[in-house]
């Protein structure tokens, strides 16, 4: 139990008369989870308006309610406080309940269009191979103290964050890397979260048919910097042209990283092939199982992290000399029965799949083709559709588009938005096959010796997802089963 005065600590009540007096055992956004004696926070969802609920958690035992509609005061048996903006104030009261358990801990957010999971996992793999006890809050999974925990979003509500944070606390976690999506900062998911470093990676054409505008969704990904404090730090890629922008109104001490530029962490790539990369950072060559130019400037931020953070420069490159990439990102697969490569990758904008296909162009025989496989997600940002097929057909010997999670959209309709970013001509020559399971099939079929598949877009998804229902499909999986 916990005293209610204690949760709504700093919290601005706009109904003065509530009391704050008694206690809670526990708090819900969701009214499913409603226990007795919870306290239950209702505001409007992108989706669905939890003020709906609030018959359904009184009716569950809750005593307590926050919410942002006047309207809904009164209904039932129970104190209600009202509010401006009870999802930011469920973000505090979250924290106040599990006493602030981000404050114990060392918190690395890694933000940016691309690249977030690659770095996030490799941080949490360097950190656990120099001995630390660390936690990942990453889009494939949760781990800490040998516990995995498939995600289902990002970056998960403010609730189940600050509860991670106080299991990860008490299972003796020293530091937490979780990758930091737009939609959370805007939603105040991770509003009282103490960052010791924030990580920007790049940001371009992403999530649009949330944020309205690409200006809107750099000011989403800015608030991760503009609210760290002065004892923390912000490590920024300034090979991006936001990169300098992200950070200008930031109080914590800035270090920057780049390819091109003069930055606190340097690199040159000195080889980049099938086999792997050859870097020189800092002055000192390395060599990492990962392919690609942008695979370079994860391995940067990777490095600058771990170096910001404390630790020492020459075992931090040695250790990282034998980390891999993260599972559905440039993931190979190979088999001594075909004579192709196939590599599923998660590249799901016009920018990622630009820069996986053009890593593949370049280490790639001469002799070898690229047969591209690619859709587009129904009920997300449509105006990247066109651009995705041009991008792919213009980097691709065969280019096959297919199905992605179509959601609640028609699979051949999200095809033709595609298509539309080709002239006829380029039209004739692109294979459409809504089935993705066969349109994998027809690549292993037009695949011959040291070609490269690239299946993209789901990477290390286990589902597709269609008319609401999450059916079990693997690319990797799928892709495996046909080369052997």
């Amino acid at each position: 139990m916990k005293r209610l005065k204690d949760i709504l600590h700093s919290v601005i009540v706009r109904n003065h008369d509530a009391s704050h007096e008694g206690h809670i055992s526990g708090i819900a956004i969701d009214s499913r989870k409603v226990k007795p004696g919870y306290l239950f926070v209702a505001y409007k969802g992108v989706h669905q308006d939890g003020h709906q609920y609030i018959d359904n958690a009184i009716k569950a035992g809750c005593t307590h309610i926050v919410l942002e509609d006047e309207s809904y005061v009164g209904q039932g048996n129970a104190t209600y406080f009202l509010v401006d903006n009870a999802r930011k104030v469920a973000s505090r009261i979250a924290a106040n309940y599990y006493d602030h358990p981000s404050k114990k801990l060392k918190v690395i957010g890694v933000t940016g269009t691309n690249g977030k999971t690659t770095v996030s996992s490799l941080v949490y793999e360097l950190l656990t191979q120099l001995n630390v006890s660390a936690g990942l809050i990453s889009t494939i999974d949760i781990k800490y103290n040998q516990q995995v925990i498939s995600s289902v979003l990002t970056t998960p509500d403010a609730l189940s964050l600050q509860e991670l944070f106080y299991d990860m606390n008490n299972a003796g976690v020293t530091h937490v890397v979780m990758e930091v999506s737009s939609h959370a900062l805007h939603q105040d998911r991770v509003a009282d979260i103490d960052y010791d470093l924030a990580v920007f990676t790049n940001i371009t054409h992403d999530h649009l048919d949330y944020h309205g505008t690409f200006s809107e969704y750099i000011k989403a990904k800015q608030m991760l910097f503009d609210n760290l404090g002065s004892e923390g730090a912000a490590l920024i890629n300034i090979d991006d042209k936001n990169g300098v922008v992200m950070a200008q109104h930031s109080k914590a001490d800035k270090y920057t990283y780049a390819l091109k530029r003069p930055a606190d962490f340097k690199a040159k790539i000195i080889a980049n092939e099938i086999s792997g990369l050859q870097l020189e950072i800092d002055g000192k060559e390395v060599y990492l199982r990962m392919i690609g130019q942008f695979n370079a400037y994860n391995a940067l931020a990777v490095y600058g992290s771990a170096v910001v953070l404390g630790f020492e420069a020459d075992e931090v490159l040695r250790i990282m000399s034998n980390l891999k990439s993260a599972e559905g990102r440039m993931d190979f697969i190979q088999s001594d029965e075909v004579s192709y490569t196939a590599i599923v990758d998660y590249a799901h904008t016009p920018d990622a799949l630009d820069k996986v296909l053009k890593t593949l162009s370049d280490v790639k025989n001469n002799d070898s083709k690229i047969i591209t496989i690619i859709g587009a997600g129904g009920n997300r940002d449509k105006t990247k559709r066109p651009e995705m097929a041009i991008v792919a057909y213009e980097n691709s010997d065969i280019l096959i588009l297919t199905s992605d999670n179509p959601r609640d959209e028609d699979p051949e309709l999200i095809l033709e938005d595609m298509m539309r970013g080709l002239d006829k001509e380029a039209q004739k020559k692109v294979m459409k096959m809504t089935d993705r399971k066969e349109a994998i099939k027809m690549a292993t079929m037009l695949a011959k010796q040291d070609d490269i598949i690239l299946i993209a877009g789901k990477g290390h998804e286990k589902y597709q997802e269609i008319k609401g229902q999450k059916y079990p499909f693997d690319d990797k999986e799928i892709i495996s089963a046909l080369m052997h």
